[in-house]
């Protein structure tokens, strides 16, 4: 059986987008660029369509359906709260989805102003039920842990506190110490880089 090619969608107006544009906010929250990307598969070629986008973009925003204001916050609020995230996996997570660099700061600043990051750290490690690096595999484990938890956000100063905090071989937190400098210069790029995190969201 040959193999056959699905038939490509008849591109569709103005109303048509506005229809289709609401229902997928209806479905989720969505940043601009995301909703702009969905609605690029339906949109006719060429500026026709993207005046055509740009008009409904603005109609759903005057409505208040559209913010990513709003979205920031709302995503923000449960990736700390409900996954106990660091802030910055979420600031990476929040641009990798087209959030402004500003937008992302203001709403970051306001979520994680008076977090504990080594509190919210142990919260992620219970959650995830993270188990205490123990016996011949000690050292791999440790590392393991490590690099699960600078992925979740921590930074590399809170990493060390709470591993400490498993009453650890000396020589494996010594280790740890001394690749942290390492880790922590890193962080900052790794926050600008949308490589490591992006979810592939399809319609």
């Amino acid at each position: 059986m040959g193999f056959v090619r699905a038939k490509k969608r008849e591109p569709v107006g103005e109303a048509g987008l506005f229809e289709y544009a609401v229902g997928a906010l209806a479905r989720r929250m969505r940043t601009e660029r995301d909703l702009r990307r969905l609605m690029k598969t339906r949109a006719e070629e060429g500026e026709t369509g993207i005046q055509a986008m740009d008009r409904v973009v603005v109609r759903l925003k005057e409505l208040g359906y559209l913010s990513d204001e709003r979205f920031a916050e709302g995503y923000a609020r449960v990736r700390k709260e409900s996954e106990k995230l660091g802030r910055r996996r979420v600031q990476q997570d929040l641009m990798s989805k087209g959030v402004g660099k500003e937008l992302v700061a203001t709403t970051l600043e306001a979520a994680y102003e008076d977090v504990d990051e080594v509190a919210l750290a142990r919260q992620y490690i219970a959650r995830k039920r993270m188990k205490q690096p123990s016996g011949e595999n000690a050292q791999k484990e440790t590392a393991r842990a490590m690099n699960r938890l600078l992925r979740a956000g921590f930074s590399s100063r809170s990493v060390f506190k709470v591993l400490r905090e498993w009453e650890l071989p000396e020589e494996l937190v010594e280790g740890m110490d001394a690749g942290g400098a390492e880790v922590e210069e890193g962080e900052d790029r790794a926050g600008d880089s949308d490589g490591y995190w992006r979810q592939n969201e399809k319609e």
